[in-house]
C-alpha cells in the first residue's frame, strides 16, 4: 500500500497540473494583451506573456501549503517541457536544444527576479520598465510604455492574493480578465 502512495503522488497531481497549466496558458493568450497592451504577437512575445502570467501565479503559490508549492513546481516543469517542444517544432536540432533550453531558463528566472522586485514594492513604473526591456528589447519608442500590462499584473497579483488554498490545490486559480 505504501509503495503506491510513493509513486502515485505525482500522478495524483497530473490532472490538477494539466488543468492549471491550461488555465494559465489560456490567460496568457487572451487577444487583449496583443491588441491593446503592446504585447508582440510573436513566438517571443507569447513566451514573454506566459512567463509574466506564470510569475504572477508563482508569487501567489510561494505562500501556499506544501501541496500548492508541489503543484507550482510541476507547472514549472510543464512550462519547460512546453518550451522544449516548441523549440523542436521550430526546427532546432537535438544538439542545440539543451543550449537553447538553458538560455530560456536563464531568461525566465531573470524575469522572475526583476518582475518580483518591482511587484514586491508595488512599483508599476519599475515593472513597466522591466517588461519593456524584455518584451521590446530593440525598440526604444517612448510611446511603448508597457504601463497597461504592468497595471494588469499588479491587479492580478492583488486579486490572486485573496484566493483560498482550495483554489490553488484544485488547479482552478484564474487570473482576472485583462479588460477589468
Amino acid at each position: 500500500m505504501m509503495i503506491f502512495r510513493l509513486f502515485g503522488r505525482k500522478n495524483s497531481n497530473a490532472a490538477i497540473v494539466e488543468r492549471q497549466y491550461a488555465i494559465l496558458t489560456a490567460a496568457a493568450r487572451q487577444p487583449f494583451f496583443y491588441t491593446d497592451l503592446d504585447v508582440p504577437d510573436t513566438v517571443m512575445g507569447r513566451f514573454e506573456m506566459l512567463s509574466a502570467v506564470l510569475i504572477v501565479y508563482f508569487r501567489r503559490t510561494r505562500s501556499s501549503a506544501r501541496s500548492g508549492q508541489e503543484i507550482a513546481q510541476e507547472i514549472v516543469d510543464a512550462f519547460f517541457e512546453d518550451v522544449d517542444h516548441s523549440i523542436r517544432e521550430l526546427g532546432v536540432g537535438d544538439v542545440a536544444v539543451p543550449k537553447r533550453m538553458k538560455k530560456f531558463a536563464s531568461m525566465f528566472y531573470g524575469r522572475l527576479e526583476s518582475y518580483a522586485a518591482a511587484m514586491e514594492k508595488k512599483d508599476a513604473e519599475e515593472l513597466a520598465a522591466a517588461l519593456k526591456r524584455n518584451f521590446h528589447p530593440k525598440n526604444d519608442d517612448p510611446s511603448l510604455t508597457m504601463a497597461g500590462l504592468a497595471s494588469y499584473l499588479l491587479l492580478a497579483e492583488a486579486e490572486l492574493a485573496g484566493l483560498g488554498e482550495d483554489i490553488v490545490e484544485t488547479g482552478t486559480l484564474k487570473l482576472p480578465a485583462p479588460q477589468a
